[in-house]
């Protein structure tokens, strides 16, 4: 059972599909997927505040203006899919289950996690550096 409206989510998933983003519905989408090889950029969504003022715009905008390139961007919504949640979140190595989360990984392997206070009180350019340089640092580098 999922914890808020579909109606009421919808827009924000929307947000992520508008820039490219596959979502992951179930955990066996969420394996196929973190399983490919390649570079997969993986974004837990929320209907948290820093997901709407942060997280989605400020990952958009690393898209849009830094010239990121993944493989895949795939995305599962925190409250929503739990179990594909929970299974996406396996992949983080044991970091705290946070809302929101940016992760980038490189053949399955986790090589960046953005947790959520990475995101607190930071504009989308900031959070899009951010996510700028850890893709240089660990993906454009090899």
């Amino acid at each position: 059972m999922s914890n808020y409206a579909e109606e009421m989510v919808a827009p924000m998933r929307e947000e992520l599909v508008q820039v490219g983003f596959q979502q992951l519905l179930t955990p066996a989408q969420v394996d196929a997927a973190l399983q490919q090889p390649g570079t997969t950029l993986l974004l837990v969504n929320s209907v948290c505040g820093c997901a709407a003022a942060g997280a989605r715009p400020g990952v958009a905008e690393a898209l849009r203006s830094h010239g990121l390139r993944f493989d895949r961007m795939v995305t599962v919504f925190a409250g929503m899919e739990k179990e594909a949640t929970a299974q996406a979140r396996e992949y983080f190595e044991g970091a705290m289950p946070t809302s929101p989360q940016a992760a980038i990984l490189k053949d399955g392997q986790l090589v960046h996690l953005m947790q959520r206070q990475d995101f607190l009180g930071r504009s989308p350019e900031e959070i899009a550096a951010t996510l700028s340089s850890a893709y240089r640092r660990t993906v454009a580098a090899s």
